[in-house]
């Protein structure tokens, strides 16, 4: 098999609940349409990552794209994965560069060193995976710690959407609107619409929003006017990085959960599909920190494999690695588009907000997730400590100093959690 070549499946096989493969594809009008879904899918997160930290969206798109298009090349095509922005980078960039919250942000260059610094260890551990399996990964991240870390990273952002995105009583009941919105999405809705609760509930939100404050004046008013004046073509910004020690330490321990969301998704993946995948997790990590490398090197935030495009192919059944081909070159596309990042620019920031409390809270839920499929046993007291510490580490932003430089909330919780369980483990069973 070829990278590039597809066994052809006509769409009749998924009339029967039957599964179309990694080297498999739907014909090629099929398949660019789940590619449309699959950008639809990572955009609500790719672009609201960028947006937390003060980078370009329209550049986070474009960069989205060509490291799907790199993680494809160099997992020869086998691996079914989107990568969109990380949402493991957002606290400690805003850390690193002491964002306020609104507009670019004017320290990128740093965050952009730390970035690329994360993706060239992530690379190393990729090459180590392919020469020794992943053995020695799962021994000190076994369920409960992964669990943990990513329910962490849910748990620290918290505060961003319900303490910086809501200015007044009127927009934080406009984020209640608006998480109620995609909530009623998510559960009374069929298909497609269903599997886009997303952007379905933030258009919702955003046309009420419009409601309440262009036609009632209730609140600050959607403004168009930048999308109205935006080219349809045009390029992104770029930023070079800038390479600080302080910040490198700060932003390559992400590299822990980029590990883990990598192997999470290949699992998923080799589960649902029947077909082994593991033995390409090496080159999928080096993939994957090669387009992290890339992406900061141009301005872009650090990407990871996407929870949101497995839940796609997890819904829809079709694991064809075209699909996200299809999907990586209409990303690139966009990403060229100015007028699109002005669309996503004049979104309220209320309704983002709305939007963030929902995604931040599955990612949360996710790391539970990981705890219930794995049946983790609570009542191991070793289990329940390293959990328990690890939670409130994150979600507290716990921080320790080493003279000049701070670990924060993410980096103690995720270490703390690898350190700890190593510590507890070390008993043997009588």
């Amino acid at each position: 098999m070829g990278m590039f070549s597809w066994t052809e499946k006509s769409p009749a096989v998924l009339q029967g609940g039957g599964v179309i493969g990694p080297d498999e594809r739907l014909p090629w009008a099929q398949t660019g349409l789940m590619g449309i879904q699959h950008v639809i899918a990572m955009f609500g997160s790719t672009v609201l990552a960028p947006i937390l930290m003060g980078f370009d969206p329209n550049l986070a798109v474009l960069m989205s794209g060509i490291g799907t298009l790199i993680f494809f090349l160099i997992t020869g095509g086998k691996v079914p994965s989107y990568l969109g922005s990380s949402f493991a980078f957002i606290g400690v960039v805003i850390a690193a560069t002491a964002y306020a919250g609104k507009g670019p942000n004017a320290n990128i260059g740093v965050a952009l060193g730390g970035i690329i610094a994360c993706g060239a260890v992530y690379t190393v551990i990729g090459f180590i995976v392919q020469a020794i399996g992943t053995n020695w990964i799962e021994r000190f991240m076994p369920p409960v710690v992964t669990g943990a870390v990513v329910a962490i990273i849910g748990l620290n952002l918290a505060a961003i959407p319900v303490k910086n995105m809501a200015a007044n009583n009127f927009e934080a009941w406009m984020q209640a609107l608006t998480f109620v919105s995609v909530a009623l999405v998510a559960v009374f809705t069929k298909g497609m619409l269903q599997r886009l609760l997303i952007l379905v509930g933030l258009i919702v939100a955003s046309i009420l929003y419009g409601v309440f404050t262009n036609v009632l004046g209730l609140g600050k008013p959607i403004d168009l006017s930048g999308v109205m004046n935006a080219a349809w073509f045009g390029v992104p910004t770029f930023h070079a990085p800038v390479f600080s020690a302080n910040a490198m330490l700060l932003i390559v321990p992400v590299v822990i959960i980029l590990v883990a969301e990598n192997l999470g998704h290949i699992k998923a993946v080799t589960a649902m599909t029947g077909k082994n995948i593991d033995q390409y997790m090496g080159r999928a990590f080096i993939g994957d920190g090669v387009a992290t490398m890339v992406s900061g090197a141009a301005g872009g935030t650090g990407v990871t494999t996407y929870a949101e495009n497995i839940g796609v192919m997890a819904a829809t059944r079709i694991y064809s690695t075209a699909v996200f081909f299809c999907a990586a070159v209409l990303a690139v596309l966009l990403g060229f588009s100015p007028k699109f990042g002005a669309l996503i620019q004049a979104i309220p920031l209320p309704v983002m907000g709305g939007v963030s409390i929902v995604v931040f809270g599955l990612i949360a839920v996710a790391g539970a997730k990981i705890w219930v499929d794995n049946k983790v046993d609570f009542s191991d007291t070793k289990n329940l400590i390293v959990a328990a510490i690890t939670l409130i580490l994150g979600t507290g932003e716990f921080t320790l100093k080493f003279g000049d430089f701070a670990l924060g909330g993410i980096g103690t919780a995720t270490f703390g959690a690898i350190i700890l369980y190593a510590l507890l483990n070390t008993q043997r069973k009588a």
